[in-house]
């Protein structure tokens, strides 16, 4: 019996149905991205690992997906012959600076080989492969009777492994083919956008204009436990403005929220704090050393209390004092302007939590006379532990939903010194597509005509009718509406259930009567009204 098939934990299969709303979700948030003039871009799925490690805190590290390699070409060399290629590449490396002529870099090379040596089961095949190094030009064709059948395949997987062509000369050989495959080359799928966003304005920098406004909607993985509301795969719909210190930027990204959700209909609260607050805090109770571990514990606060925030902060060597001296900080109460009137006090001897503040006033201050429908507050255990925020951080909750984070997001000033790239500021946000998906089902908010695809069926007599009706078809769609026939001859039950199966509103249908007549029969599938209509009166009526 076959193994019942089934798919990996924390991902999931989408019917036609389910990919309409999801659709529906991506083209509104792109809609609204053009609206405020971001550009698309797309990066690959995996990134070098080398650039995702690192960018998101300890915690996050262990959430990232690491690809093995299943390309094991070097399967069929005896681990004796992999072994002595390294060890060879390795002897080349270290006169390998010091050396500018490619000719007496080969001859040094070679001598340095022992026709002799014993690190191979035989050094037979060991002299083969210095040989063939020799050779530059590496023909495969040797004289016939000069190597036996072994030799032959060695001969030839070599040269199939490494590529190599005519062109290639011993430099290139050796430090593009002969290294071994995984070495500083692991890679992982990503985990987020912006990361990857970071590598992409480094690599392309000359072709960007600075400041740069991208948006990107793709997924990404993460190797985190499985539960509602969070999943392995999903996708992520990014907005970045890079090249820009302003903090308008991030008040129009508060915009973007505003009028995503508006449109959606989701009533949320948008959620604003600032990681330079955060470090202030940490300044002023004597933890400055401690802020990563004191924000990844804080951003906790909603998930598991104050009273296990307070053990997490413990058990990472924060002294008692320091956790009493926090508690009434992260829990102060009050509107958002007299919060931060608290903490203009409270951080008085904090040059950087003081500017924290400064940029809190500036966000929230413009904000207030923009007429957002959405609520906005600052909240001080809002702490996001990722590393790379360095301002505004941004997260926003769904007000009639028990569900996490729906958006995120915040500003990262040094994400591309990391990559080759300092002083560049960037700033972003991140909506969270399948959560999205998951508030509008619950809340049964999809409009109908963003989930019903084809707004009319055309029903299938028979050759003849067929063909008449398929004119009235083209003509419908030249219009843009969306329509279709039902492609076999069935009996009227079949095709009206399958009508009303996919939701579709109207039914034409075709028979002797109308052929005559130059007109169609039209049925409203939801009043079950049908009227005898020419083909504009189809188009208006289908159209309403």
């Amino acid at each position: 019996m076959a193994a019942k098939p089934s798919i990996p934990k924390g991902t999931r299969d989408f019917s036609p149905v389910e990919m309409a709303k999801r659709n529906y979700i991506f083209n509104t948030i792109r809609e609204v991205y053009h609206l405020y003039g971001f550009r698309q871009i797309e990066t690959p799925s995996m990134e070098m690992l080398s650039t995702l490690m690192g960018k998101y805190g300890e915690e996050g590290d262990k959430l990232l997906y690491k690809i093995l390699d299943s390309g094991d070409f070097l399967s069929n060399f005896t681990s004796e012959i992999i072994e002595v290629i390294n060890e060879l590449i390795k002897e080349v490396t270290l006169v390998e600076n010091k050396l500018r002529n490619d000719n007496l870099k080969k001859q040094i090379f070679l001598d340095k080989i022992s026709f002799s040596d014993t690190r191979l089961v035989s050094g037979h095949y060991y002299n083969i492969i210095r040989e063939m190094l020799l050779n530059n030009n590496l023909v495969l064709e040797k004289e016939s009777g000069t190597l036996d059948l072994k030799e032959k395949v060695l001969y030839k997987k070599v040269r199939e492994v490494f590529q190599l062509n005519s062109k290639d000369i011993l430099t290139e050989v050796i430090k593009k083919h002969l290294v071994s495959p995984n070495v500083g080359k692991e890679k992982g799928l990503r985990y987020d956008l912006t990361v990857p966003f970071a590598r992409y304005v480094v690599m392309h920098r000359e072709e960007i204009s600075f400041p740069f406004k991208r948006y990107q909607i793709q997924p990404v993985w993460r190797a985190d436990r499985p539960q509602k509301g969070r999943y392995r795969e999903f996708y992520q719909c990014d907005a970045d403005v890079v090249g820009s210190d302003s903090l308008l930027n991030e008040v129009e990204l508060m915009q973007i929220i505003d009028t995503v959700f508006t449109r959606f209909q989701i009533r949320v609260c948008i959620k604003i704090n600032n990681r330079k607050i955060l470090s202030g805090i940490a300044e002023i109770i004597g933890e400055s050393d401690k802020i990563v571990d004191i924000t990844v514990a804080i951003d906790k606060l909603d998930k598991i209390g104050l009273e296990n925030v307070n053990k997490e902060l413990a058990a990472k060597g924060i002294s008692e004092e320091a956790i009493r001296r926090l508690q009434p900080i992260i829990l102060l109460q009050g509107s958002s302007e007299e919060k931060l009137a608290t903490l203009k006090s409270v951080l008085a001897e904090s040059e950087t939590g003081l500017k924290g503040v400064e940029e809190s006033e500036f966000i929230f201050s413009t904000l207030a006379g923009l007429g957002l429908r959405n609520a906005v507050e600052l909240d001080l255990t809002l702490a996001r532990g990722l590393n790379y925020y360095t301002g505004a951080i941004f997260e926003v909750k769904a007000l009639d939903v028990q569900i996490g984070s729906i958006t995120g997001g915040g500003r990262y000033d040094n994400l591309t010194g990391v990559f080759g790239m300092p002083g560049v500021s960037g700033v972003g946000i991140s909506f969270g597509a399948d959560r999205i998906f998951d508030v509008l089902n619950q809340l049964e908010l999809y409009p109908k005509e963003a989930v019903n695809s084809s707004r009319l069926l055309f029903v299938n007599f028979g050759d003849k009718e067929m063909a008449y009706s398929m004119e009235y078809l083209q003509k419908v769609r030249q219009v843009g509406i969306c329509a279709e026939i039902y492609p076999d001859v069935a009996k009227m039950k079949k095709q009206m259930s399958y009508a009303n199966n996919k939701q579709i509103p109207f039914v034409a249908m075709a028979g002797e009567n109308e052929m005559e007549a130059g007109k169609i029969t039209l049925k409203n599938m939801e009043s079950g009204e049908q009227s005898l209509v020419s083909v504009e009166e189809l188009i208006a009526a289908v159209r309403k």
